[in-house]
């Protein structure tokens, strides 16, 4: 691609971008040991860093600054998009970019605790979604089919799935981990050894090791160093953690196929009391699921600890536990036990909302509904629909029509509760006739979203067959084999 090309129009740009990146995927999946030596033009090229502006300035974090103080709203007024992405490429291109420290903010945790999340610059930003884009396809091409977080087309409810699958065929036992820390403790050198390993042009990896040394800026106004972990809230971050927690992923598939070429010699595997194990994971919350028993089990949790040591990573002890299908768990704020059918003598897994993600959403809603009786209901019935919503689209495809119909009633109360208390004067009869026609809260053309109406169904386990956006459909080679 030609570097000094004219700027794009923003569909020239994603078209020219696809292209190439369609292009970059395809080397990588054929050659599995390539390295790519000349990417830095593409870094700097006018149509990635116009995709990588528009979507860093349509993200819902473009409202949020960094150290310097700017937002992209802030930069388009000011020197303008233009300007400010030819400034840019001039500095990539004459080798003159340096990103600066990202700005801490700490989020709670349920349980009082909190997390670190970083904020780079507006201008941080796009360098990073330019890399991004360079990076991703290259990667992708060697990451497992186990892995589902913060990929293309991946989603928490194909995780899911797949578990639902194969606890449906005789994976009884588990071990749910959780990585301690793991965004602030994955070990640079580690790292940038794995990024090494696809590519060769060290101006790109002078790029990446230059973000993740960039430091933090705490809240206390102290800048820190970043000797290890990928600030959370950058947007490199997500394809770093997965670069380095393929490790994982690349142990396990290569045990499973250790096991056998197909599932009648694992069959016999098992039979012979061995076990046979699979990982999913989804970012750094991750289950391995075994069919055996109890001590298969916990001997996996010492090698999961084994593998994970050379990253700089570490699980933690409270946290990580071994468990029965009949026990439950929670993966991903849904529910996962197996349970006796009612009405017959068959036992089935259930996926269904986790007690903590329904307390997480009440919590909101009591949030939204206590005082503030100085807005009216329209705004009110705005701010919560979108919440209610997109809470019943992530589970709509578990067993969850009892929750909905129960949020539909704690909604119903709090809403109602919230209209008693801004009109107290007034009666049943004039708050029906005013904001609850047929016992809904409504305003004008503003209704209050109903959980209950939301379709259940259950989700199509998906497998290996996940389409990349770079190619029209995923090779047969790549499909799971059978449990």
């Amino acid at each position: 691609m030609n570097t000094g090309a004219p700027w794009p129009t923003p569909s020239e740009a994603e078209a020219r971008v696809l292209r190439m990146q369609t292009k970059l995927h395809r080397w990588a999946t054929d050659d599995r040991e390539r390295r790519f030596v000349d990417l830095f033009n593409l870094v700097a090229d006018p149509a990635f860093l116009l995709v990588a502006w528009r979507r860093v300035r349509g993200n819902r974090g473009a409202r949020s600054a960094g150290i310097d103080g700017q937002t992209a709203s802030s930069i388009e007024a000011g020197r303008g998009e233009a300007a400010f992405l030819a400034d840019l490429r001039a500095d990539l291109r004459a080798r003159t970019f340096r990103p600066v420290a990202v700005r801490e903010r700490m989020i709670p945790k349920p349980g009082g605790k909190r997390r670190r999340l970083g904020i780079p610059t507006v201008r941080d930003r796009v360098v990073q979604a330019a890399l991004k884009l360079v990076l991703e396809p290259i990667f992708e091409a060697d990451f497992a089919p186990c892995s589902y977080g913060f990929r293309p087309g991946r989603r928490a409810q194909d995780a899911i799935a797949e578990i639902h699958y194969l606890t449906s065929r005789s994976y009884e036992w588990l071990v749910d981990a959780d990585i301690s820390a793991c965004f602030d403790e994955i070990d640079h050198r580690a790292l940038l050894g794995r990024v090494r390993a696809r590519i060769g042009d060290r101006r790109v990896l002078t790029l990446v090791a230059a973000f993740l040394r960039a430091g933090i800026l705490g809240e206390d106004g102290i800048e820190r160093d970043t000797a290890t972990g990928t600030p959370q809230g950058g947007i490199l971050s997500p394809l770093l953690a997965n670069i380095a927690l393929s490790v994982l992923d690349e142990h396990f598939v290569a045990a499973w196929a250790a096991m056998g070429p197909h599932s009648g010699a694992r069959q016999q595997r098992r039979l012979h009391g061995a076990a046979t194990y699979r990982l999913v994971r989804y970012a750094d919350d991750f289950v391995v699921l075994v069919a055996g028993t109890r001590e298969h089990a916990e001997a996996l949790r010492s090698e999961v600890a084994a593998v994970l040591a050379p990253m700089g990573l570490r699980l933690s002890d409270a946290k990580t536990k071994i468990a029965h299908i009949d026990e439950g768990f929670d993966f991903l704020g849904f529910r996962v036990v197996r349970q006796r059918k009612r009405g017959s003598g068959r036992s089935c897994v259930y996926t269904y909302p986790a007690k903590r993600s329904l307390a997480e959403i009440k919590a909101k809603v009591r949030t939204m509904t206590r005082g503030a009786t100085d807005q009216s209901l329209g705004i009110l019935l705005h701010r919560l629909n979108p919440v209610l919503r997109g809470w019943t689209a992530y589970f709509r495809h578990g067993v969850s029509k009892a929750t909905f119909s129960y949020l539909r009633a704690f909604v119903w109360r709090r809403v109602v509760s919230w209209l008693r208390h801004k009109s107290r004067r007034a009666n049943w009869k004039q708050l029906r006739r005013r904001s609850l026609p047929r016992w809904w809260p409504t305003e004008g053309e503003v209704t209050l979203f109903n959980p209950s109406a939301v379709t259940v169904s259950r989700y199509r386990y998906r497998g290996g067959r996940i389409p990349l956006p770079w190619t029209e459909r995923v090779s047969g080679s790549t499909v799971i084999a059978s449990a």
